[in-house]
């Protein structure tokens, strides 16, 4: 297969991420791929890092007809089968390209919000898509309901974890939690993410200040994003060594595989998050709120307890339950980690991404 990525983000997160984990493997596999790219984005340098060809295009509005000629200019030259858009704008250009060059079109929506019903949601799922991809379940209904996509043409494909890279020295976690200023015998309860307000971290410190007589227990936010917003939260709330902050982390699995529970409160916009799978990956047991495809992977009372969202009160009785109760928490993470083996693999991801593709080509 010939195909050709379009991504209109300029940014570089978990959207580029799969984007580039996914083009690398299909390109293992045999598969010529080729990225277009909004013009300085995030994913240009990293994708000619690993030696593909990414042309950068101009994707904003006023541009979209010489953005359009241009991607039939590359269409036409790498004489590629099939169309894989990523956003709102390389899915409106890049979709009339696709079909004006007769290629096959695949939409990936990245995000767990729904898509605004009428005329436009019509069109761009439906007449310039063949099949959509989402990377969480719960947004299936709502794209055939506002778009008229039928069920059958659409399919969750969670984004999946690459075990082999999720390798450390293990002396690395003991030297994460003295670093931090954590005892072993501490129970750490930690979360890892780019701070953003949805991401459920004032009901984390909620829960904390809820729990901030237990002189055992500490709490750790692991990564980077609106730090600021949050640490003075805590520091408002008297949480100062407490409620531990590490700032982002080029390799944070040491630090997650330090933690005796993961926990991931997102309150809206959530997929099938990457940190949660590497987690559950690492043997973590899980809290989690059932948000968008977080509940695919933290089962209530199988690989985690899962809590309503904007609930700290429910954090502190998980916490508690699972910090008393040592053999339960072990068995949910064990059986975290055997569920990633089965079904969130970066394996898998590629595997349901080829069968997609071969089906739209044989069209």
């Amino acid at each position: 297969m010939r195909i050709l990525h379009l991504e209109a983000s300029p940014g570089w997160g978990g959207q580029e991420i799969r984007i580039l984990r996914e083009a690398q493997g299909m390109r293992s596999r045999g598969h010529e791929v080729v990225l277009g790219v909004m013009k300085g984005g995030g994913l240009i340098p990293q994708a000619r890092k690993e030696g593909f060809t990414v042309y950068e295009i101009n994707f904003h509005k006023l541009s979209w007809i010489f953005s359009l000629f241009r991607i039939l200019w590359i269409l036409f030259r790498h004489r590629i089968e099939l169309v894989n858009t990523h956003s709102s704008l390389d899915a409106w250009i890049g979709g009339i390209a696709g079909r004006i060059a007769c290629c096959s079109i695949v939409r990936t929506r990245h995000l767990s919000t729904p898509i605004k019903p009428g005329w436009n949601s019509r069109f761009l799922y439906g007449s310039l898509a063949d099949f959509v991809v989402t990377t969480c379940s719960a947004i299936i209904p709502m794209i055939c309901a506002q778009s008229g996509k039928k069920i059958e043409e659409c399919r969750s494909i969670a984004t999946g974890v690459d075990g082999r890279k999720i390798v450390f020295d293990r002396t690395k976690m003991e030297e994460f939690r003295k670093k931090m200023g954590i005892a072993q015998t501490d129970f750490l309860v930690g979360t890892a993410c780019f701070m953003r307000s949805w991401k459920g971290l004032q009901d984390l410190l909620k829960a904390a200040d809820q729990l901030r007589n237990r002189k055992d227990l500490k709490w750790v936010i692991i990564g980077g994003g609106h730090a600021e917003t949050y640490k003075n939260l805590c520091r408002e709330m008297g949480l100062d060594g407490i409620v531990l902050f590490t700032g982002h982390l080029e390799n944070p699995f040491p630090a997650i595989a330090s933690l005796d529970l993961f926990a991931l409160l997102s309150t809206a916009h959530e997929g099938v998050s990457q940190a949660i799978l590497q987690a559950a990956y690492l043997g973590k047991c899980l809290v989690a709120t059932p948000v968008g495809g977080l509940g695919e992977v933290c089962l209530d009372r199988v690989t985690g307890l899962q809590v309503p969202p904007f609930s700290p009160g429910e954090v502190v009785k998980a916490v508690l339950e699972l910090k008393e109760n040592t053999l339960l928490r072990e068995q949910l993470g064990q059986r975290a980690r055997q569920l990633v083996e089965d079904r969130f693999l970066l394996s898998h991801t590629l595997d349901q991404m080829e069968k997609v593709y071969q089906q739209v080509l044989r069209k």
